[in-house]
């Protein structure tokens, strides 16, 4: 694969650290450093066009404060720009609320780039919101509300399908415990349909934040975060239309986001934090290390790369990844509750 060596350089020098130990990183570096907040989190990026990139996080002064809001930057030149925020949770009436989630997406078949969060006091109570931009992420539309009982993506990338389908994986934190469903649209987001919980009951694992993977035989497959100490599946054979049952994979899961994309060469990339719950609390462990696995089924996988391995106080959370027209891989991740750090990497070197 050619890489472009003027970009890598010029990506290289805007504010990187030093040089990566895996042949297969290209670049190090931070997101928005000296930003006026002093936590942000849940990061998501995606290619606007052909090696033109932006991000979205959320930030303010702690997460679940009314001060949180939506930043948003972009990449010109293989430098990112400062970030800007471009929404927050001001209501018409009542208390300024917090945001959440940040979710980008940009359609394959062009038209606007699309923005999902969330406000509201907490998981349990949030809605969804959605936002465009029809000049690469400069300026942005009015926000409005997702229609009742739509979330949107609830913290990874949504699929486009073979007949044009947006299909989101989404989640709910409610009552009824931790359920994961899927929401698609036929029409470019102007209207939704939703599948029913594929997990509910008391035996059933307690899973949200599903990211989804393409099988040459057709099949889909998501991978969730979970409280049962690994990262739980389900698999479709309809466009996403019935899941299976969710069930235990061999990767352990902290409690803690991960992310996961089917590469160009067929194989699936998961980024998500190697380490198990702790003995004192069941349903969470350390945010750390933050690794990548390989697997060309979906059912084994292979631990290839350890990005974050140094115990830090709030450790490395909430990755997501996407690989780019040029065939590398993008990653960003929350380093420490203070930054968002992203990597380039080169997936035929893993």
């Amino acid at each position: 694969m050619k890489i472009p060596v003027l970009a890598v350089l010029a990506f290289a020098t805007s504010v990187w650290a030093a040089a990566p130990a895996s042949p297969a990183i290209l670049a190090s570096g931070f997101i928005n450093e000296g930003a006026p907040y002093p936590e942000c989190h849940a990061s998501t990026i995606v290619e606007i066009a052909p090696g033109r990139l932006a991000a979205a996080w959320f930030g303010g002064t702690k997460e679940r404060n009314p001060d949180v809001g939506i930043w948003v930057a972009r990449q010109e030149g293989g430098k990112w720009l400062p970030g800007v925020e471009i929404a927050n949770g001001i209501q018409a009436e009542g208390p300024r609320l917090p945001t959440w989630n940040p979710v980008l997406f940009q359609a394959p078949q062009g038209g606007p780039l699309v923005l999902f969060y969330k406000v509201g006091p907490s998981p349990s109570e949030w809605w969804g919101m959605m936002t465009t931009s029809a000049d690469a992420g400069k300026t942005w539309t009015k926000p409005v509300r997702l229609p009742d009982g739509v979330l949107g993506p609830v913290k990874n990338k949504p699929v486009v399908l073979k007949d044009g389908t947006w299909l989101s994986a989404s989640s709910r934190e409610g009552t009824g415990g931790w359920r994961v469903h899927f929401e698609s649209s036929r029409d470019q987001g102007r209207t939704w349909q939703f599948t029913k919980a594929v997990n509910g009951g008391p035996d059933s694992l307690k899973a949200i934040q599903p990211s989804i993977l393409f099988h040459a035989d057709g099949r889909l497959q998501v991978l969730c975060r979970s409280q049962n100490g690994v990262l739980a599946t389900s698999w479709s054979s309809d466009n996403g239309q019935t899941w299976s049952p969710l069930a235990k994979t061999t990767l352990p899961n902290p409690n803690s986001g991960t992310d996961a994309v089917t590469l160009a060469d067929g194989r699936h990339l998961l980024v998500y934090n190697h380490s198990s719950p702790l003995p004192e609390t069941p349903t969470k462990g350390l945010r750390y290390p933050l690794d990548i696995a390989l697997s060309s089924d979906g059912v084994a996988w292979k631990r290839v790369l350890t990005l974050e391995s140094e115990p830090i106080g709030n450790g490395y959370a909430y990755p997501a990844v996407i690989q780019t027209a040029d065939g590398l891989v993008h990653v960003t991740y929350t380093w420490d509750r203070t930054k968002i750090k992203h990597l380039v990497i080169d997936p035929k070197k893993l």
